[in-house]
C-alpha cells in the first residue's frame, strides 16, 4: 500500500539547522530555525514510510531446513537458478526493445524523472511547490491561508533562510557595516506566530514581534551578522487596532535606529489566520528609512492588499478600526 508523508515541519534539505513546511505534496516557502528541544523528526523520501518497500528475504540456512533433507536443498538451489535466468532474460528483452532502430538505447527525458520529495525545493527546484502563485503581482501564503500584492520592482524571496513566505525589493546594495551586499532596502514577510500561548492576544503578539522583527533585519540576522550595525534605539510610531483579512488584528510601527546607515520602519500586524483553526500569525514589514528604499506609502498599500486565500474583492480592507 502507497503511503505519504503527511503535512508538517521537516529538517529543510537546503540549509542546516532549519526546518521548511512540507504540504504533503511538496516543499513550501516557509522555512523556522530547528525548534529547541524538537525531536528531529524523518525527512520526506527517507525512512519505512516512503518510497517501494523492501523485498523480503529468507537466510538460506532457514530455507535449508524447509526442505527435505538433501533432496529439498537441491530443488531450492534449482529454483534460485531458474530464478536468476528469468530475470536476465525480463531485463535483457526489455533493454533489446528500448532500443532505437539504430541499435542505440534512447536517452532518458530529463522531464519524465520525477523528484523525490527529499530532494523537492520551492526556492531551487526546477519542479514549482503548489504553494507559489502563478501569479507574479501576488504572493500566496497558503499555509496561513492569506494573500498580498507584490509590487512593482519586487520579488519573492528565493533563499532558504527567509522565514515564512517573503517578498522583498529586487535590489541590493552593499550592507551600512560591511562583510556583506545582500542587504535590501524593504522585505515582508507572512509567517505563523512561534507558539503563543493559549491567552496570547493579537496586541501582545504584535507588541513582542515588532522587536524580533527589527532585530532580524537591523540587528542580528540568522546568520549572526549585524548588516547594519545593530539597533541603538527605537521610537514606537503607531500601536493600534486594525482590520485585516477580514480578522480584527493589531499594528505596531517602529522607527529603528542603527549603528550604521540609515536604519528604518520596522511594522507587525497580528491577526488570527483565516486558514486551519484561525491560530494566530504575523505579517513583517522592515523598509529602509532612505530615499532610495520604498515609502511607508507602500508599506501601507502591501498591508491593506491582504487578503483570505480565494478572495479577491473583500475581507482584506486592512483599515484602522478604533485606537489601540
Amino acid at each position: 500500500m502507497s503511503m505519504t508523508t503527511p503535512p508538517g515541519w521537516y529538517p529543510d534539505p537546503q540549509a542546516p539547522r532549519t526546518e521548511r513546511w512540507w504540504d504533503g505534496t511538496a516543499w513550501t516557502a516557509h522555512s523556522r530555525a530547528v525548534q529547541a528541544g524538537a525531536q528531529a523528526p524523518v525527512q520526506p523520501g527517507q525512512g519505512q514510510l516512503f518510497g517501494p518497500p523492501q523485498p523480503h528475504t529468507v537466510p538460506m540456512q532457514q530455507a535449508g531446513a524447509a526442505g527435505a533433507g538433501n533432496g529439498g536443498n537441491r530443488r531450492l538451489i534449482a529454483l534460485a537458478v531458474a530464478g536468476v535466468v528469468l530475470v536476465a532474460a525480463v531485463a535483457g528483452g526489455a533493454v533489446l526493445l528500448g532500443r532505437d532502430d539504430g541499435g542505440s538505447a534512447p536517452e532518458a527525458s530529463p522531464s519524465s524523472a520525477a523528484p523525490t520529495a527529499a530532494t523537492a525545493d520551492p526556492e531551487n527546484s526546477a519542479v514549482p511547490s503548489p504553494a507559489a502563485s502563478e501569479d507574479a503581482t501576488v504572493l500566496e501564503d497558503q499555509l496561513n491561508g492569506i494573500t498580498l500584492a507584490v509590487p512593482d520592482g519586487w520579488v519573492r524571496a528565493n533563499s532558504s533562510l527567509e522565514e515564512g513566505a517573503t517578498i522583498y525589493t529586487d535590489e541590493t546594495y552593499d550592507c551600512p557595516a560591511g562583510g556583506s551586499s545582500l542587504c535590501r532596502h524593504a522585505r515582508v514577510s507572512s509567517l505563523a506566530a512561534n507558539a503563543p500561548s493559549a491567552d496570547t492576544t493579537a496586541k501582545t503578539l504584535a507588541e513582542q514581534d515588532v522587536a524580533k522583527a527589527a532585530e532580524a533585519v537591523y540587528g542580528e540576522d540568522r546568520l549572526g551578522d549585524r548588516p547594519h550595525g545593530g539597533i541603538r534605539s527605537h521610537t514606537v510610531l503607531k500601536s493600534q487596532n486594525y482590520a485585516v483579512a477580514g480578522k480584527a488584528g493589531y499594528l505596531v510601527r517602529w522607527r529603528v535606529v542603527t549603528g550604521e546607515g540609515t536604519g528604518g520602519y520596522v511594522q507587525t500586524i497580528a491577526f488570527p489566520s483565516p486558514a486551519g483553526t484561525g491560530a494566530l500569525m504575523v505579517v513583517r514589514f522592515a523598509f529602509d528609512a532612505a530615499s532610495s528604499a520604498p515609502g511607508l506609502e507602500v508599506m501601507d498599500e502591501i498591508a491593506a492588499s491582504i487578503r483570505p486565500v480565494g478572495d479577491a474583492t473583500g475581507g482584506g480592507v486592512g483599515s484602522s478600526i478604533g485606537p489601540g
